[in-house]
């Protein structure tokens, strides 16, 4: 006997297909949201992470910046501390400068000279006298730049001829002002300390 099915089996597996490609396709589309959301959590995990490392270096750049000013002030006042040192030091120095001085005056001033005054302004002093001749100038001048170790940088500011003396016993001279600088204990060692190392690496070169 012959048995023929007369339901729509053809419909029913198409059905059934469509069934299971929706569920497949839900399953796909919650597996995609799932991985999103996933991918997701983990991204933002990581930007958490990425932002309190950066409020860390933030906050330690911020602190390192007070340390920055800190340190920059102490410096300031270190070295305030070492001028006004410097400052008393100095005072304490040129007390004995007008000694310095009178005592290199009377060694560089050759023969031929006769010193009338002389004035100290700072570190400058300014001397005038009368010469015999331009030459006991010149000769001057070349004492008190190389030959003094408390004397410095002369400059002839001015010279005049001149006369002395009355009647038959006038004489003519030469007049002059001559500007030179007076060192500082500080400045005469640190001279001599350079002259002192000049020698050395002189001496240590092969001849």
């Amino acid at each position: 006997m012959i048995r023929i099915n007369l339901l729509p089996h053809r419909e029913e597996k198409r059905k059934r297909r469509k069934e299971a490609f929706l569920r497949l396709l839900a399953l796909a589309g919650a597996g995609g949201v799932a991985i999103v959301v996933g991918v997701g959590g983990i991204i933002a995990a990581h930007i958490a992470n990425q932002n309190m490392r950066n409020d860390y270096i933030r906050a330690e750049n911020a602190k390192l910046d007070t340390q920055i000013k800190e340190i920059s002030t102490l410096k300031e006042e270190i070295e305030a501390l070492k001028a006004r040192q410097q400052a008393v030091e100095d005072l304490q120095s040129d007390r004995n400068q007008p000694v310095y001085l009178m005592d290199e005056l009377v060694k560089q001033t050759p023969e031929g000279i006769y010193l009338r005054s002389f004035k100290q302004d700072g570190q400058r002093v300014a001397l005038t006298g009368i010469a015999q001749s331009n030459e006991r100038v010149s000769e001057l001048l070349r004492n008190l730049g190389n030959n003094s170790p408390w004397l410095e940088r002369p400059d002839l500011v001015e010279i005049r001829a001149a006369t002395v003396g009355q009647a038959k016993d006038q004489k003519k001279v030469f007049a002059f002002t001559v500007n030179v600088g007076i060192k500082r204990p500080r400045e005469k060692e640190a001279a001599v300390d350079g002259k002192q190392q000049a020698a050395a690496s002189a001496a240590s070169q092969p001849q």
